[in-house]
């Protein structure tokens, strides 16, 4: 029925007319000629969307202009919001479509959505001047957060100030504040971030507390992080760094060994650079200084026990006190000079006792000796190694010009090369010698200021003397050839580097003398000398009894003594 009422004219004479021909008529008739009745509404109704603006707003609704004759109408309930007021403005377009009519006459108009006008200015203004901005995050979405800031504004991940998805979940629902970083009006696309002000707002806390800080303060800080030289530590809103050599007085190898990332700790500003923000830190400052302690407790000469902390090439490091380390040289670690290095003496943790040599505090230096605490086997050396003594030792080295034979601990001799051997002459030790080997040798020199002895490996090999000795006795007779004649003692060559001394009779030795050019000469004897001479090799007794150099002579053995290699022979007529 009221869809009929809706359709009748409004003329009241035609109202009355047409109820009249309704009570004449069937109703199926009349509904047909309904269907079929053009009208000026009927042709707008159900003809789709109309374009149209609004002229006013009155108590009863909107009145838009469609383009027609007879403006239309809106409803109030379709164009207000939540809170009650009205969402569009004059003049502002709309799309429209034709219900039906208004008891006043106007068209009645639906509308699908209306939607209030945006205002892009504080935005727009926020962006140009790159203001911070608060705003509502509203939910998690692909690739980051939804932020309402007056609209809807996409937030990245990276840029929310969040280290994760667990992070980001609980800005849901939270006030933040951000800067809009891309705003496209066309596209209503507003894109903000919240990272930028948080560096800025860390950076300007940084830059205060920095300047609050100075020298020599003491603070507690926390320890962030650990490196192989040290350890960053946070004391309020900077950070410092802790070196390792700052941790402690005592050698820390590893930061690990003396901390670890958490812990909190009291530190010392040891220097601030303004221009690189850069602060150095100590733990280590706030103890005592070890060697004020060192200075008064330890004394050259002292005994002392420490801990063998590390070794080097030159020598090994010991600790004698918390902090204190002295140093033993490779040279005062044992007498022994075949030992080279001092893992062969000492090892790491090992507990020895040592003698302090010498120490410069202030140069945090202390000498230690290992060695002068046991016997210098030289003291006992000359008398266990007397000239002439023979010792049986292995060969420790070998040089061009000789081989070290150790005679005990950090005692050794040397043998000249020359002296090696008699055999024959030799460039280098090594070519009848090897190292280890065992050797025997005559102490032929001792120098103690030096710490030399000299040995000889040939002066125990047999001579052609000692041959000559072992194979013939004495009262033998031998033939020799005279190598030398000088006064009354002449030489004869018994065998091959083999001499016998034999003493001439005195009258004898007078004609040696004068045969052999050497003393006074008598002159009544004179010219039988000279006969002698010319007369040589004629064979007669005299030239044969006159003895003379490179004369064959058949001598008598009358000596020997095999420790001097002396063999006395005597003429035999």
């Amino acid at each position: 029925m009221n869809s009929m009422e809706n359709t009748l004219p409004l003329n009241p004479d035609e109202n009355l007319e047409t109820m009249e021909n309704l009570a004449d008529s069937g109703f199926g008739d009349i509904l047909r000629e309904f269907e079929t009745q053009k009208t000026p509404e009927r042709e707008d109704v159900g003809r789709g969307m109309l374009k149209g603006h609004v002229l006013r707003i009155t108590p009863d609704g909107v009145v838009v202009d469609i383009g027609r004759k007879m403006e239309g109408m809106l409803p109030l309930d379709l164009v207000t919001g939540r809170d009650g007021q009205v969402i569009v403005q004059l003049g502002q377009k709309l799309e429209v479509s034709v219900a039906g009519r208004t008891d006043d006459g106007y068209y009645r108009l639906a509308v699908q959505k209306v939607e209030a006008p945006k205002d892009w200015s504080g935005i727009e203004q926020a962006f140009e001047n790159k203001l911070t901005v608060s705003g509502t995050v509203l939910e998690v979405v692909k690739g980051g957060l939804r932020v309402d800031i007056g609209e809807r504004a996409f937030m990245p991940a990276s840029r929310s100030g969040a280290r994760d998805v667990s992070e980001m979940a609980k800005l849901v629902g939270q006030k933040i504040e951000c800067r809009i970083t891309k705003f496209d009006k066309e596209k209503e696309d507003v894109v903000v971030d919240r990272r930028v002000l948080l560096e800025e707002t860390s950076a300007q806390r940084k830059q205060e507390a920095f300047a609050s800080l100075a020298e020599g303060t003491v603070l507690k800080g926390r320890v962030r992080t650990l490196t192989d030289f040290g350890a960053f530590v946070t004391i309020g809103e900077v950070d410092g760094l802790l070196h390792v050599s700052d941790m402690s007085w005592t050698r820390v190898t590893k930061p690990s060994d003396v901390l670890k990332e958490g812990d909190e700790v009291q530190v010392k500003i040891l220097k601030i650079n303004p221009a690189t923000r850069k602060i150095s830190l100590g733990m280590k400052q706030l103890q005592p200084e070890p060697w004020t302690a060192a200075a008064e407790q330890l004394q050259v000469g002292q005994r002392v026990n420490g801990k063998v902390m590390r070794l080097a090439d030159f020598g090994a490091f010991v600790e004698l006190m918390p902090g204190i380390e002295g140093l033993i040289r490779m040279i005062d670690l044992t007498w022994d000079k075949r030992i080279r290095k001092p893992e062969d003496v000492v090892k790491v943790d090992d507990i020895v006792e040592v003698q302090i040599l010498d120490m410069k505090p202030a140069e945090r230096k202390i000498g230690l000796g290992l060695k002068q605490l046991v016997e210098d086997p030289w003291a006992a050396a000359k008398a266990k190694y007397p000239l002439g003594s023979v010792v049986e030792a292995a060969v420790t080295d070998l040089q061009i010009f000789g081989a070290f034979i150790a005679l005990g601990p950090g005692v050794e001799g040397m043998v000249h090369v020359a002296d090696i051997t008699r055999e024959k002459r030799i460039e280098h030790p090594k070519d009848v010698l090897k190292v280890g080997q065992i050797v025997k040798a005559v102490v032929t020199e001792f120098e103690v200021d030096r710490r030399r002895i000299r040995l000889s490996i040939k002066q125990l090999e047999p001579t052609s003397a000692d041959h000559f000795i072992a194979e013939n006795a004495v009262g033998d007779l031998v033939t020799g050839r005279v190598s030398d004649v000088n006064n009354n003692k002449i030489k004869v060559q018994l065998a091959e580097g083999v001499t016998g001394v034999c003493m001439l009779p005195k009258a004898q030795g007078g004609g040696s003398e004068s045969a052999g050019g050497g003393g006074k000469v008598d002159i009544s004897s004179l010219g039988a000398m000279l006969n002698a001479r010319w007369k040589e090799g004629t064979g007669s007794d005299t030239d044969k009894n006159q003895v003379r150099v490179g004369q064959i002579r058949q001598v008598k053995i009358v000596a020997m003594d095999p420790e001097s290699k002396r063999i006395e022979v005597s003429l035999v007529d």
